[in-house]
């Protein structure tokens, strides 16, 4: 039988383990990337281990979060992390060069090669035919610290792609498909394999938004083979040199196949507030809209903005409508600014923000009131955005811009204009002056710390009994920003004390100083949650910062790859139920008792939760490698590290 990509790659990259989905395994990786958001604590953490360089063929800290400077903590930040980049061997890309996942397409991805970035959209480089997942910032400072990254080897699903897309149907409505058949949950562990005929008709910026919406599907990763739209890509890049064809085995095995006819998807739209809440736009009727924000890492490339800006030309946006872009790099902005493109953008109205993520991680452009927004990025969660009483449609660029001129939710297929060709340049303007490399000798570079970057906290080893009570109490696919807001409130990240004020804001804003009581009566706090807790982003400040404030454990129904590795990092009990319908049986403030835990645990044995405030009790699975056993024992993976 032959191989599949992600065999191929992986095989090639394998330290520890057998490829055997289901099986845990540790793989070597190539590079990795960080952004500010999730950079600092990754990097404090890689400080902790006294490691002199990074061991990774290439680590790139990118700026592309918190670049709006209200107050002097971002700046800081920045600071601290261009210094800690010249000091341990790491490109540092700054802040106006454009958002990581662009950036990193454009000028370092190389297909076969492993990339793990502190970013949950780091499946983008699947385009490039890479292995790229998103991990915690732990995770991605023990790679740079030239140690393996742990997953569970995946099953592959195949998706098979036939025909081409019909003229105003683009990349984006496939991945909404995509959404629509595989929904948010229930992929843990897998990874989607495209092939087909219909992968040739796809550039690799198409490619890149259909893998980079693969992580609200919430699989480990997506991926393209490499072949000749990755050659003109690359050259068009002056990197043809980085070039290597990789497809997969004519025989290759997958656990499915899912066949998507390309001509028979039509305009579609992510409704409020998931990514799976899938509706063709022509249902949408003539919605108004308030607001509509073209740019984030799923649709900021060239050739997205240039379609944008054809459909525009000449047009002035309508007077309820708020028109944001942001381009997804420098490089980008460059060549809409030498081709015109621009201009005719400017003239119609659109509002050029930073080449930065912005609007998607909700830190500005925030709509009004009860707005409909339609937005060309990747999430709708409720609140996301900056207000929470919005209402968010993730769509197309081709969509979004012929709510522009309408006002109103519209077929783009309606309009009485022929759709718009775009010639991609042959090759791209190369300017990587904002990106700053390290020197090759070592470095004296001295560490900045502003007063914003507090002391990095550790957890303490498993207690034998757990005596808790359950502080808070949710439901299905609460995701990161549920659990620690973004926007705003991230330019505390490096302050963890202060961050944690503001754990389940959104949800429960008494939770913290309820768990600040529990934490000093000397119990543990517990969580507990229904199906696909922790969908999202990989902020690991979504595990840190609840252990901070005495979290000891999660029972959910079922958790998402990358919190579920986060909590474990930090030395919190993911714990599973038994029997799905005893979470009915919990009630917030419920005292639950746990003992023999470090004896069930380091044995395989399911554990007893008494819940002495209604006199019940109920199993739980606790399910680790050993691997995991040996961080949950020690309190975290931190201790284990500092043990060595």
């Amino acid at each position: 039988m032959g191989k599949n990509l992600v065999e191929k790659i992986l095989a090639q990259h394998l330290i520890s383990g057998n490829l055997v989905p289901g099986e845990e395994i540790g793989i070597r990786i190539d590079q990795t990337l960080t952004q500010d958001a999730t950079g600092t604590m990754a990097y404090l953490q890689f400080e902790a281990m006294n490691i002199p360089k990074v061991k990774t063929e290439l680590s790139v800290s990118y700026i592309d979060h918190n670049t709006i400077q209200i107050g002097f903590e971002n700046a800081d930040d920045h600071r601290y992390l261009q210094s800690v980049a010249q000091k341990y061997g790491i490109v540092f890309s700054r802040a106006g060069n454009g958002i990581c996942h662009q950036v990193h397409l454009e000028r370092f991805g190389k297909p076969a090669k492993t990339l793990i970035g502190s970013d949950s959209h780091t499946p983008t480089c699947g385009a490039l035919s890479m292995i790229a997942i998103g991990a915690g910032g732990l995770d991605v400072a023990l790679a740079m610290a030239g140690k393996p990254f742990y997953l569970i080897c995946p099953k592959v699903i195949k998706i098979n792609l036939t025909g081409k897309l019909q003229p105003w149907v683009s990349s984006k409505d496939v991945i909404l498909k995509v959404l629509e058949i595989f929904t948010t949950k229930g992929n843990v562990n897998t990874v989607f394999e495209y092939g087909g005929e219909g992968v040739a008709s796809l550039s690799v910026p198409e490619r890149a938004t259909i893998t980079n919406m693969g992580a609200e599907c919430g699989v480990t990763t997506s991926i393209f083979p490499s072949d000749k739209m990755t050659r003109l890509f690359l050259r068009s890049q002056q990197r043809e040199s980085d070039f290597t064809e990789l497809k997969a085995d004519k025989n290759a095995s997958y656990a499915k196949i899912v066949n998507i006819d390309l001509s028979k998807i039509e305009p579609l739209t992510a409704k409020p507030h998931s990514p799976d809440n899938i509706s063709t736009v022509r249902k949408m009727k003539k919605i108004a809209v308030d607001q509509v924000c073209l740019g984030s890492c799923t649709n900021s490339s060239y050739k997205d903005l240039v379609t944008v800006a054809k459909i525009l030309k000449g047009k002035v946006a309508h007077p309820n409508i708020s028109f944001v872009i942001a381009p997804g790099s420098r490089q980008v902005l460059e060549e809409l600014a030498q081709n015109g493109y621009l201009a005719d953008l400017i003239a119609c109205g659109a509002r050029i923000m930073e080449n930065a993520c912005g609007f998607c991680i909700g830190n500005s452009q925030s709509p009004k009131s009860a707005a409909v927004s339609l937005r060309t990025s990747n999430r709708n969660f409720l609140g996301r955005s900056g207000t929470m009483d919005a209402n968010v449609y993730l769509v197309s660029p081709e969509t979004a811009a012929t709510a522009v001129i309408t006002g109103h939710f519209t077929d783009p297929r309606d309009l009485k204009i022929s759709y718009p060709k775009v010639k991609i340049p042959e090759k791209f303007s190369i300017d990587d002056s904002m990106i700053i490399r390290p020197e090759k000798k070592k470095s004296s570079a001295k560490i900045y710390r502003g007063p914003n970057i507090g002391a990095l906290p550790r957890n303490s080893e498993l207690s034998d009994i757990i005596q808790a009570e359950v502080t808070i109490k949710v439901g299905d696919k609460i995701t990161t920003d549920h659990i620690i807001p973004a926007g705003a409130r991230m330019k505390y990240r490096s302050n963890i004390p202060k961050y944690s004020e503001f754990v389940f804001e959104n949800v429960d804003a008494t939770f913290a100083s309820r768990a600040q009581v529990i934490q000093k009566a000397g119990k543990q706090n517990i969580i507990v949650a229904g199906l696909s807790y922790g969908q999202g982003s990989s902020r690991e400040h979504a595990a840190l910062c609840p252990m901070y404030l005495g979290v000891g454990a999660v029972i959910a129904k079922s958790f998402e790859r990358i919190h579920a590795a986060n909590l474990i990092n930090f030395g919190i009990l993911p714990l599973t139920f038994c029997i799905e319908s005893d979470y009915d049986k919990i009630d917030q403030g419920d005292e639950l008792e746990i003992v023999e835990v470090r004896k069930i645990i380091a044995g395989n044995g399911k554990l007893l939760v008494q819940n002495k405030t209604r006199g019940t009790s109920f199993y739980v699975n606790c399910i680790l490698s050993a691997r995991q056993k040996q961080i949950i024992l020690a309190g975290g993976a931190l201790n284990i590290r500092n043990k060595k």
